[in-house]
């Protein structure tokens, strides 16, 4: 991982000199290239800063539980150490998947389709539970989201709604939320009380590589 880190913080150096480069900042398709590659390989040397940190908050924890004899001060340096490695679990997993990722997608920004199904407004009006949900995840991860396309219902629900989600490992973290999501509730439309089964779809889509595209007049026909 060290060796890793450290190439990592050379390629971070190298990109910051390259969005200093004239010929960088005058082509705005380079520039928003190379600037989404060094975003994302600062947050990944911030994420190792972290672990770090941590794990050096771990093991003085754990000498404080070793050497502790109170029991009240033993629970709570044991309920840290439980805290502390759930958080270095999770940064763990993170560098995981971007040094060894599985699917070659799993480091990609993504587009997001929910649509309402089966319920009527009380779909409608679970699929902008959903939306809300997707933007809290986003919004406690660090990522940013962008709304693409929405059809509202007069009641505050969405028939259907299209966002972007960017930023590091996104794809890896949401891509098994595709498919059809199913809620039972007394939903607020209801006034006799009954249970209702609402259903939404949700598509989860990595984002297409740009690529430069050079079209030649001899090989346009009109």
């Amino acid at each position: 991982m060290d060796k890793k880190i450290k190439e990592l913080r050379k390629k971070h150096e190298d990109l910051e000199k390259q969005l200093q480069d004239s010929s960088v900042t005058s082509d705005q398709f380079k520039l928003q290239k190379i600037a989404k590659e060094y975003n994302e390989v600062k947050s990944v040397i911030q994420k190792y800063e972290e672990l770090e940190k941590l794990q050096d908050n771990l093991k003085q924890t754990e000498e404080t539980l070793k050497e502790s004899e109170e029991k009240e001060l033993q629970q709570m340096a044991q309920e840290e150490i439980d805290k502390l490695n759930q958080q270095k679990k999770e940064l763990e997993d993170y560098l995981d998947i971007y040094f060894n990722p599985k699917d070659p997608a799993d480091k990609k920004n993504i587009i997001v389709e929910i649509r309402a199904g089966v319920g009527g407004d009380e779909a409608a009006l679970f699929a902008a539970d959903l939306f809300r949900l997707y933007g809290k995840f986003a919004e406690k991860n660090g990522w940013k989201t962008v709304l693409l396309n929405s059809s509202r219902t007069g009641i505050g629900g969405l028939k259907e709604v299209v966002f972007e989600i960017n930023g590091t490992n996104v794809y890896s973290k949401l891509k098994y939320e595709m498919g059809v999501h199913r809620v039972q509730r007394i939903p607020n439309t209801e006034k006799s009380g009954r249970v209702h089964t609402s259903t939404a779809t949700v598509a989860i889509l990595p984002e297409a590589e740009e690529t430069d595209l050079e079209i030649k007049p001899e090989d346009i026909r009109v």
